[in-house]
């Protein structure tokens, strides 16, 4: 490989509907590492039909242990890290590709800003337009532990610039397939605080829902994305009462039992 390969690394469960057109954003990348969950759809051959490197770990751990795994497979000297409803778009594919080929690799990461596409929109406010290291050394960073929102860390006096371009996040196709991914991630995150010895209270749930719709459609200018902006605050205040509600049905079971 060049000093300039890169690698995509992407996880995968039961996404036959998005990876195509994630994986058509891809064809510049040197190689493409899957790892999948369990697929029982089509998509193992769709992977197989763009000539990506497909492993399939079923023992699941988490988000980013199974991001991990998918690293420790890539051969290339930089990582891009994608999800498979996500899309690169062309100008942050030519913003990677200059980038990386004047880069230190053993000093410095990139950021990617992301747009989300909800329920017909992409929302510019409410807090969803994020910037996030996606591009990366393989030596030089990696994925944490968590189980659910995971993240890249990095030693602290990597140099961390700013990429041009748009990683354009297709995350939910209806109110249905948001309210799963939702209860999948609650469930995560209450399964990690049970762990820690952790507790929780309806009225912890309540107010946190309360400011997460206040943070998300006030503060963020959640109302300059129009009707979307609205439901979207409704939405995630919901998925916020509902984790601490998990958990806190947790412990009331676990009392009730003894």
């Amino acid at each position: 490989m060049s000093e300039n390969s890169i690698s995509a690394i992407i996880i995968t469960k039961n996404e036959e509907n998005n990876l195509p057109a994630c994986l058509d954003s891809l064809t510049w990348v040197d190689e493409i590492i899957i790892v999948d969950s369990g697929s029982t759809d089509q998509t193992e051959t769709i992977a197989n039909s763009y000539g990506a490197k497909f492993y399939s770990h079923t023992n699941w751990q988490g988000f980013g242990k199974q991001k991990q795994l998918a690293q420790n497979y890539a051969t290339s000297k930089w990582i891009i890290a994608i999800d498979a409803d996500e899309v690169v778009s062309p100008e942050l594919q030519q913003s990677i590709q200059l980038q990386i080929s004047k880069a230190d690799a053993q000093n410095q990461v990139f950021k990617i800003q992301r747009k989300t596409w909800v329920f017909g929109r992409f929302l510019q406010h409410s807090g969803w337009v994020d910037k996030i290291i996606r591009v990366y050394p393989k030596q030089l960073a990696h994925y944490n532990d968590a189980l659910v929102h995971e993240k890249i860390v990095t030693e602290k006096h990597v140099k961390i610039s700013q990429l041009q371009g748009d990683l354009f996040h297709y995350s939910y196709s209806n109110i249905e397939n948001y309210l799963v991914k939702s209860a999948s991630y609650g469930k995560a995150w209450a399964d990690g605080r049970q762990k820690r010895g952790k507790k929780a209270s309806l009225s912890q749930g309540f107010t946190h829902a309360l400011g997460c719709f206040v943070k998300m459609y006030l503060l963020k200018r959640g109302f300059l994305d129009g009707k979307q902006g609205l439901l979207i605050a409704i939405l995630s205040a919901h998925s916020t009462f509902i984790k601490y509600a998990d958990l806190w049905i947790r412990e009331n079971d676990c009392r009730a039992k003894k």
